[in-house]
């Protein structure tokens, strides 16, 4: 195509051509209410060749003094766009535009690429080179929008965009990022996605937005975003995701903020942060999440979940954090830590929650969950040690309530000394033994390593002797069980 021959242009050509070298704008739309999903209608007036647009942008003229640039609003672009492996030195801006075919930019070099408010059966531009932004900013895209391997020196813009059709299963994912990489932000607030938005192995130098996104994949991934690599915030406030949401391997030094967020995936995995590193993780006030929730090996600074957000299964095994919030009694986060879906006793997660209960200083919940441990522990013991446990519990619960160890011993040095009391054991030589004294003789039964003198000179009858022998063998619990708590405190410290 020859661009220096007017004739061979149309008319709405001849106008795009003198605009181009100037760096000005051709708008095309009759009203601002004018729909691009409507312009397989619009006539020649406005329609524009795709070969025509692929001479000028690699081949156009360009104006002394003047910056070169296409600049279209409201036009049909019939044909394909082909600017595979092509250099555009220029910003290419086609807004409102509706394609006939998927352009094709892949391999492509450009300066920027502004394609918003337009209609599109999908966009080829995998490894594309942008010196400036990329954006799709409320386009309607049914077939996929292929960016992966992209490199891009602005950010990616895709906020109000709507890709796929609603209620079908695409085999490839309609938005593909993965391993682009993005100098500024990824910014998709109000994406609706029917199908999988891939952004695994991306990195991106500013923050990812998916506030107020929908990501339908029901069944499949909403979200593929393993190994991805964030500047600062991956913020998700209020998405409504169907299906998957994978960040394993995730490095995203400030928030992964999912408040208010919707996450389902009945039957699988609705969340998996598995051996993420993420500054603060939030779910307030989400919604209870329909799936399994996986953070095994996941490194938080802050974890922020409140208990009614947590489905029935989680793994939590070699998770780390630092601080959770909001703060509440241990006896609302145990819970938690039984929902293991493989079942059996995993020490790390009491041992972290141990940890952060110590962290803020709350020392009475990091007893009560250290206590918990030991009888999830319990359960797995053979019955002769299961029996020990259960007289380590009753008795001072574990060393974790000692005041529980008086009590019975109180308990035990009244019964004993009443007992005694009303019915004194005969003397074992009644000429050398000291004056009776049922409290000291109760405690020198009680007490294995303490001698009044009282014991050894007296003894009982008949059923006292078995109430001496009982006083004997529980003071020896006692003192076993309150050692071994002694023991188990000191090595905490």
């Amino acid at each position: 195509m020859d661009l220096t021959d007017l004739t061979d242009l149309t008319p709405a050509e001849r106008r795009v051509r003198h605009a181009f070298p100037l760096g000005e704008g051709v708008d095309f739309r009759e009203g601002d209410d004018d729909d691009p999903g409507r312009g397989a209608d619009w006539g020649p007036e406005r329609t524009l060749r795709a070969e025509f647009l692929r001479e000028l942008l690699l081949a156009g003229p360009v104006a002394q003094g003047r910056t070169a640039g296409l600049k279209v609003t409201g036009a049909r672009v019939t044909g394909r766009l082909d600017l595979k492996y092509g250099t555009v030195t220029c910003a290419v801006r086609l807004r409102s535009c509706h394609f006939e075919q998927a352009p094709d930019l892949y391999g492509a070099r450009i300066g920027a690429l502004v394609l918003s408010d337009s209609v599109l059966p999908g966009l080829t531009a995998g490894t594309l080179r942008a010196d400036g932004v990329v954006r799709i900013t409320c386009c309607r895209i049914a077939g996929p929008v292929r960016l992966q391997g992209a490199r891009l020196a602005g950010g990616f813009f895709a906020n109000g965009a709507r890709l796929g059709r609603p209620g079908q299963a695409p085999e490839t994912a309609v938005l593909q990022l993965n391993h682009a990489e993005v100098a500024a932000d990824v910014w998709a607030p109000e994406l609706v996605a029917h199908g999988m938005v891939q952004l695994n192995g991306a990195v991106v130098g500013g923050q990812v937005r998916l506030d107020d996104a929908v990501l339908d994949a029901p069944g499949g991934t909403a979200l593929h975003a393993e190994v991805l690599t964030v500047g600062t915030d991956l913020h998700a406030m209020r998405l409504r995701a169907r299906g998957r949401v994978n960040l394993s391997g995730a490095r995203i030094p400030r928030q992964l903020n999912l408040a208010y967020a919707r996450l389902a995936n009945p039957g699988g995995q609705a969340l998996r942060v598995s051996s993420a590193v993420v500054g603060e993780l939030w779910l307030r006030d989400a919604a209870p999440v329909e799936g399994t929730v996986n953070l095994r090996r996941a490194q938080l600074d802050l974890l922020h979940v409140p208990p009614k957000v947590w489905p029935g299964r989680v793994r939590l095994d070699g998770l780390a954090y630092r601080v959770l919030t909001p703060h509440l009694p241990a006896e609302q986060r145990l819970p938690l830590l039984e929902r293991e879906p493989d079942g059996g006793y995993l020490p790390h997660p009491y041992e972290q929650l141990t940890t952060a209960y110590r962290t803020v200083g709350d020392d009475a919940a990091a007893r009560t969950v250290q206590l918990a441990k030991l009888r999830r522990h319990r359960r797995t013991l053979p019955a002769y040690a299961r029996l020990w446990g259960h007289l380590q519990d009753a008795a001072v619960g574990y060393g974790f309530r000692p005041m529980r160890a008086a009590l019975w011993l109180l308990l035990l040095l009244c019964s004993g000394t009443l007992a005694f009391a009303l019915h004194h054991p005969p003397a074992l030589k009644p000429s050398e033994a000291p004056a009776f004294n049922p409290l000291f003789y109760t405690l020198d039964l009680l007490l294995p390593i303490i001698d009044f003198g009282q014991e050894s000179a007296y003894a009982p009858r008949g059923g006292f002797q078995w109430l001496s022998y009982l006083l004997i063998a529980m003071g020896w619990v006692l003192a076993t069980t309150i050692a071994a708590g002694v023991t188990r405190s000191l090595n905490r410290q």
